[in-house]
């Protein structure tokens, strides 16, 4: 019997008061109230379970919204860029000015209900990543090559940088293959649009680094000249330019939806258009969903700030920082030198210039610190020596 049928019968057919009933069935008296009152009118029927949702629902998104916030669903992911349930908020906001519109969690549930939201595997948390975003824009350019496919067949490069502070995508260029004096023509074409950044960072690429060649190549000769640092990430470690790669997944979500580029600069003109909107429209996810470019305007740029050195083409440079015991290291031939410097100038940034067996240790000021003939049979090249 259900607990309704025996708080009834208490009532009805023992004759106990409903204060008392309510008391000794550990309910409220209201609910027995309720209960005796159906039972008058509708008999046994009133007594059976009654669904306690809402005749109607006040808050409950206008059937006519549900319908837009779907057709930004299928517009977006058409257009092949994010189409989640926080970037849909944003273009409604922009769309529906001071309206009172539905949270994120409920244009997820609008989507899941309507089927578009396919559940993914459980993802790493963000509290077990380390990141890195610098503070100020352009303090910071991150650069890297990914492959695409033209209509024919023929694979292309693809050369993409971005601010890492605003996510601006400051540059995105197709070619062929990219030779050294493209790189140095991209990086060129970027500065003139967004300033010279402080510093640049980029994989171990041929184009981007000569070091396993013993050289300096253009894009490294052209930095230095420019008194930009250079970073290369650690050998097979992508996620040290995880931004620039995390973009080329976008770039290529985006691609895949148009019509195959016949030409590269077909090619270049889709790399164009997507650079716009991305840039001025697309509202970012890591940046407060704002656009890169509200981002990047929005806190004043850094500059390069190193000196400018002028390198000859034959001489390779290194930048490094005196350790705690006075000393640098070079690499010569695959085999790691140590350069005595002496303790007096532990933590400072140097330059080495390096011309076959000839080094000279410079100041970034420009000081000429040491110079000598490199003894490459020897670890360690004493202060003094040479």
């Amino acid at each position: 019997m259900s607990l309704a049928r025996l708080v009834v019968t208490a009532v009805t057919l023992e004759g106990r008061s409903k204060s008392e009933v309510a008391r000794d069935y550990g309910v409220s008296r209201q609910w027995v109230h309720e209960l005796c009152r159906r039972y008058r009118t509708e008999g046994d029927a009133g007594l059976e379970p009654r669904s306690r949702r809402p005749h109607s629902i006040p808050a409950r998104t206008h059937e006519a919204l549900e319908d837009e916030i779907v057709a930004l669903r299928k517009e977006l992911i058409d257009l092949g860029v994010d189409a989640g349930a926080h970037t849909i908020r944003v273009h409604l906001e922009r769309s529906h000015p001071g309206e009172r519109l539905p949270s994120v969690a409920t244009i997820w549930r609008i989507l899941a209900r309507r089927g578009f939201v396919t559940p993914h595997p459980q993802k790493r948390p963000k509290s077990s990543y380390v990141r890195f975003v610098a503070e100020m824009p352009n303090e910071r350019w991150q650069a890297d090559i990914t492959h695409w496919r033209l209509a024919s067949g023929a694979e292309v490069e693809i050369l993409n940088t971005i601010d890492d502070h605003s996510r601006l995508l400051v540059g995105s260029d197709a070619r062929r293959v990219f030779k050294a004096a493209d790189i140095v023509g991209c990086f060129h074409g970027a500065a003139a649009r967004h300033g010279l950044p402080a510093s640049l960072l980029t994989d171990n690429g041929a184009v981007f680094t000569a070091v396993p060649r013993k050289g300096r190549c253009a894009i490294e000769l052209e930095t230095a000249r420019l008194g930009i640092r250079y970073v290369h990430s650690r050998p097979y470690h992508p996620q040290t330019c995880g931004k620039v790669e995390r973009f080329h997944q976008t770039l290529k979500l985006f691609l895949a939806k148009q019509r195959p580029a016949r030409s590269v600069g077909q090619l270049q003109s889709q790399l164009d258009r997507f650079g716009a909107y991305y840039n001025e429209v697309r509202p970012h996810r890591a940046i407060g969903r704002r656009t890169p470019a509200e981002a990047f305007a929005a806190r004043p740029k850094a500059t390069p700030s190193l000196p400018r050195v002028e390198v000859p083409a034959d001489h390779r440079v290194r930048r490094d920082k005196v350790d705690t015991i006075g000393r640098i290291t070079l690499r010569h031939d695959s085999k790691l030198h140590h350069i005595g410097l002496g303790r007096r100038l532990a933590g400072t940034r140097v330059i080495a210039l390096v011309h076959g067996l000839h080094v000279r240790v410079l100041t970034e000021d420009g000081e000429l610190l040491r110079e000598f003939m490199l003894d490459p049979s020897r670890d360690y090249q004493p202060h003094g020596r040479g």
